[in-house]
């Protein structure tokens, strides 16, 4: 027969005091990080530390909600793209290249206290884009920020 020990209480209550905070108390939003670019010349980043894969965040001041609705403005003015992941703060879109349909991640990151979106886009495949991925990025800077 086991023994009951009066000192296993107050654990016990913690335990599912715990357990009851968890399925009443709504879990923090994720947050979310860009991956790195590789050594390729095939990706750019704002979050990248080298000057070859780097590029600057989309800058906004205002509502953050209010940003993130300019950003998918704007994706929609790209060729060939389609947003497969979309939480709010982490938007995961998809471009087909037209002749060979490569496709390319483009990736976003709300953080609203720094005012900023992240963004990485990169190709799956292959050495080199030619600057193709850059360049997405410049256009989908000049129709966000042209936008009010």
């Amino acid at each position: 027969m086991t023994e009951f020990h009066p000192g296993a209480i107050p654990i016990v209550l913690l335990a599912a005091i715990l357990s009851l905070m968890s399925i009443f108390l709504p879990a923090g939003e994720a947050t979310y990080t860009l991956a790195p670019c590789s050594a390729s010349p095939n990706c750019v980043s704002s979050q990248a530390t080298d000057a070859a894969h780097l590029t600057e965040p989309l800058r906004f001041t205002g509502e953050a909600t209010l940003a993130w609705n300019r950003l998918k403005s704007a994706l929609g003015t790209e060729s060939r793209l389609s947003i497969v992941e979309d939480t709010g703060s982490y938007l995961h879109a998809e471009v087909r290249s037209l002749v060979f349909r490569f496709v390319d991640d483009v990736e976003f990151v709300l953080d609203p206290e720094a005012g900023v979106i992240q963004v990485r886009s990169a190709s799956r495949t292959g050495y080199s884009d030619f600057g193709v991925n850059r360049r997405r990025v410049e256009r989908i800077r000049n129709v966000f920020s042209r936008q009010p």
